[in-house]
């Protein structure tokens, strides 16, 4: 009669006292033959030898967290769903259709089927090279994709599933300044309006003159508009509440960014006229109705302001010229006529300083005129 196997118990063998503890530890299985059990301390000391020891159990337990990790794009996608600004509020739609966009484009590609745990220092570099030599017209787009791999992966080790962040470059979250601006002159802002249909003549001269941004302006409803006559002369303000954007084909009206956003723009008096003219022919009906309603009575579409607006730009010869760009005219036009940084700070909405520096230039001819002013300090 064929004699059974005997089944060996687990071995608890004392380390040598090369070990990293030197308490007994068990092997995870049962082994049928000594000769396996030798097997597995001779593993074992190999580890040791190499300094590269942990308990058994440990290592175990550290092999099946790293079965669990998520591969990159499955877990991007779910920070993106979850993630909230420093208030704790959700993102803004169009600030999430952002990151989707940027992810979907620049990470996912290269990033995406692998686990958090493969994802190298040597892999990011490589990543970050290749992106660099082929987005030399994009540098700002790059730096945004990085921005957004950076904090995905810090999350990534908060939520203790990678031990560090592999995404070290320096200067790599930097994003190179903005296209140099030159302000449009009045005279160019002229000819822009005398281009543009009727109906959308008023948004020109309200994001110039006004600085205010597009989603203020297609969300600009009757009762937003403040129009006083006291003293035998016409004043007003504009009350920004609201803004809106468009993201996927999907219209959403939401709060300003922030508090700042929420603020009232004193309207130039020559531009009442206009408005009122404008709200008699134009706005929908209602304290409700909208002051530039499209064909479907809801708010007009940038992509259809904007091609007006290119065509009219060409014609006054600025081409360069985007429908934004008119926000930093209005903010020049106001600091040449003394607006401090605070000033210009919150007239655009802003709620720091550095972010109004952007709209401060240099308009032709000032310099000139800052030191003609200098000499008068003499001859007085």
């Amino acid at each position: 009669m064929e004699q059974p196997i005997p089944r060996l118990r687990r071995p608890r063998q004392r380390l040598p006292d090369r070990g990293a503890d030197l308490l007994p530890h068990l092997a995870l299985v049962t082994f049928t033959a000594k000769i396996d059990v030798e097997g597995w301390l001779h593993e074992e000391r190999k580890l040791i030898e190499a300094n590269e020891w942990s308990p058994p159990k440990y290592r175990a337990e550290k092999a099946r967290a790293t079965q669990l990790v998520p591969d990159f794009e499955t877990y991007a996608t779910k920070w993106i769903a979850k993630r909230r600004t420093d208030k704790g509020e959700p993102l803004r739609a169009s600030t999430r259709a952002g990151y989707v966009t940027t992810l979907r484009i620049h990470l996912v590609p290269v990033f995406g089927k692998m686990r958090l745990r493969d994802i190298t220092k040597g892999a990011v570099r490589k990543w970050y090279d290749k992106t660099q030599d082929g987005s030399a017209d994009s540098p700002r787009a790059t730096s945004k994709a990085y921005g957004l791999l950076r904090a995905i992966m810090n999350t990534a080790v908060d939520d203790d599933l990678i031990e560090a962040s592999p995404v070290h470059i320096r200067g790599a979250g930097y994003r190179p300044k903005r296209r140099r601006l030159e302000p449009a002159t009045i005279e160019e802002l002229d000819i822009i309006v005398e281009n543009m249909p009727v109906k959308e003549k008023l948004m020109i001269q309200l994001a110039s003159w006004c600085a205010l941004r597009y989603g203020e302006i297609a969300e600009l409803r009757r009762k937003d508009i403040k129009l006083r006559h006291v003293g035998g002369r016409w004043t007003g303000v504009i009350q920004v509440r609201r803004g809106v954007t468009f993201v996927h084909r999907e219209i959403r009206v939401e709060l300003p960014k922030s508090e700042a956003g929420i603020r009232d723009v004193a309207i130039p008096p020559h531009l009442i006229p206009i408005i009122q003219e404008h709200l008699e022919n134009h706005a929908a009906p209602g304290q409700e109705g909208l002051l530039f309603p499209s064909d479907v009575k809801r708010q007009m579409w940038p992509s259809t302001v904007t091609t007006h607006f290119k065509k009219a730009a060409a014609i006054a010869g600025r081409p360069d010229l985007r429908f934004h760009d008119l926000r930093h005219t209005g903010a020049v036009m106001a600091a040449q006529q003394g607006a401090t940084l605070a000033d210009l700070q919150a007239r655009l909405g802003h709620s720091t300083a550095n972010a109004a520096l952007l709209y401060q230039h240099t308009a032709k001819g000032r310099d000139q005129l800052i030191a003609e002013n200098l000499s008068k300090l003499i001859s007085e």
